[in-house]
């Protein structure tokens, strides 16, 4: 029996007397299934997602086969028990807006002006605290919800002067005004951003841990700034899979299904592996913090085994983005380091060109496994197009949850195609960002609104967005005049992905139907608000085909 929350309204009775006599019967039929012990949970499985940061597609055995040197077993484990998508993506290639999207089921780009916020870890709420999210959504499903880990979507900070919060102003011994708990999560224990982004301190349930009285930074970019007393960089990633058991204990006896979010900080800089996992890799401390992730995962799955609850759990792992070439063999944040791990043969972009930041596949295209005893075929390999930010839609359908119109506009279902590889596709496009480009994906056809790899600044894929833009307009031979004159080459690219996976060259001028219907699907999903069947909604800001475009391209 699945038991609907949402779907518990009386339909139309014929006589007004028999609705009264009829819902106090459904209410007391409820409490006692509740209170007796009686499942009405029995068919719904607890869900656990792990969600690495910076983590590539070729970072996992399973997925870069042979240009992988590190050894990932309990990843690869995950993908033999149960699925593995070599087709999943993220909407964006970068932090925030790739864990907007799979927050709240609907593209960060129609998020309107963020709340205002200090740097790093102290910036302001990147949605409003009425938007429905992921925690509200299990909450409505009766899911008891959980998140451990990185949350950078934004807090409100409780201040000592009444102004915007950031390192100076923010009162580390009062609680945060908004935080994980006004998202729909019970039980939260998280650091505000990154592992490299101050405050260095845990935050559980709106209160900080600790005595936030230091001043600390590490490795890669040292940002010096507001810290816990006793916050030590290499033990985050122990810290949250021990705050992940604990939290799975506690569920393993209580009635009703739990829904937890774990987001880990790694392999993200700083490079800081647990001390046991120094020289583990054979291709240096990158490989080190890599094999850390892994076996954070099995930890996790591992708790779920002691717990007694691998049966009834859906695991789900993920990485929010390709990684950034910046990350290697030097704790120092240093430009494409990357590549002297790829000249010995280890590639965390996988096949695909590009790293984080980019439009290219490199950037967006990711890792994703999941398993699900008795439901997902063991071994299988999917193929089929799918996005992050269909996991709303996807866990609604698990937990029984009916979506309002208005709920997840972006996000759609892949049950199907989880229970069954071969089942009809349910996504036929994407709309995914680069830092600095817009891409549209349909099929077998990528295309890029941008020239150059739609990244910039010192992490950037060449070409980096500006040179990009320059040559495009040199090429053109005069500077547009509208967005209208942009939809060609040289302002755009299109790739055919099956024959061209490495996005080397660029069909656009021989496929100028095809880019122009695809141009026009793109606006529509733009102005509809939702690109799920329903009634258009509103975009908290103007949206355009190409944007940002530089402006001394109209000059």
């Amino acid at each position: 029996m699945t038991l609907n929350f949402a779907d518990l309204q009386m339909r139309e009775l014929p006589c007004p007397r028999n609705r009264v006599a009829v819902t106090l019967m459904i209410r007391i039929l409820l409490f006692t299934l509740l209170v007796s012990g009686s499942s009405v949970f029995a068919d719904r499985p607890n869900i656990v997602f792990i969600l690495a940061d910076d983590l590539g597609y070729g970072d996992i055995e399973a997925f870069g086969g042979e240009r992988c040197q590190i050894d990932t077993p309990h990843f690869d484990q995950l993908c033999r028990d149960g699925m593995k998508f070599t087709d999943a993506h993220v909407t964006d290639s970068v932090c925030v807006p790739s864990r907007t999207s799979i927050m709240t089921g609907r593209y960060a780009l129609r998020f309107g002006e963020k709340e205002k916020g200090g740097p790093w870890g102290f910036i302001g709420l990147q949605f409003p605290e009425t938007q429905f999210t992921l925690g509200d959504m299990f909450q409505r499903a009766g899911y008891a919800t959980g998140y451990v880990g990185k949350w950078h979507l934004g807090t409100r900070m409780t201040t000592k002067d009444g102004k915007v919060q950031g390192p100076a102003n923010t009162d580390f011994t009062r609680a945060l005004q908004i935080g994980v708990p006004q998202f729909g999560f019970e039980e939260s224990f998280i650091l505000p951003g990154s592992l490299d982004m101050f405050p260095y301190a845990y935050v559980r349930n709106n209160e900080w841990q600790g005595n936030v009285t230091a001043q600390k930074g590490w490795s890669a970019f040292n940002r010096v700034g507001p810290a816990s007393e006793d916050f030590v960089d290499h033990e985050v990633l122990p810290t949250f899979c021990r705050e992940a058991d604990r939290y799975i204990r506690e569920q393993a006896g209580e009635e009703k299904p739990f829904f937890l979010y774990v987001a880990l900080t790694a392999p993200h800089t700083p490079t800081s592996p647990e001390p046991e996992f120094e020289g583990k890799s054979r291709i240096g401390i990158y490989g080190d913090f890599v094999m850390n992730v892994d076996a954070c995962i099995g930890r996790v799955v591992d708790s779920l085994k002691q717990a007694g609850l691998t049966e009834s759990t859906l695991v789900m792992v993920s990485s929010d983005h390709g990684p950034g070439h910046y990350s290697g063999r030097q704790r120092e944040a240093t430009a494409f380091q990357m590549k002297e791990m790829e000249e010995e043969g280890h590639f965390s972009r996988g096949p695909w060109r590009g790293y984080k930041f980019s439009a290219f596949e490199g950037g967006n295209r990711v890792p994703f496994a999941a398993k699900w005893p008795g439901t997902i075929p063991a071994g299988a390999v999917n193929e089929s197009l799918i996005g992050l930010n269909d996991l709303m839609a996807t866990w609604a359908d698990v937990a029984g949850v009916k979506l309002e119109e208005d709920e997840a506009p972006d996000s759609i279902s892949f049950l199907s195609q989880l229970k069954n590889p071969e089942a009809t596709r349910t996504r036929e496009s994407m709309v995914i960002r680069g830092t600095r480009g817009n891409v549209f994906r349909k099929g077998k056809w990528k295309l890029l609104l941008c020239p150059g790899s739609g990244s910039a600044g010192s992490f950037a894929t060449p070409p980096v967005s500006d040179e990009a833009w320059k040559a495009a307009v040199e090429t053109y031979g005069k500077a547009p005049k509208n967005h209208a004159e942009l939809e060609q080459p040289p302002f755009l690219q299109l790739f055919d992905l099956e024959a061209d996976p490495g996005e080397t060259t660029n069909v656009a001028a021989q496929n100028e139907e095809l880019v122009a219907e695809m141009i026009g699907e793109f606006r529509a999903v733009l102005k509809q608000g939702r690109s799920t069947p329903g009634p258009a909604l509103e975009n908290g800001r103007e949206l355009k085909v190409f944007a940002p475009v530089p402006g001394f391209v109209w000059k």
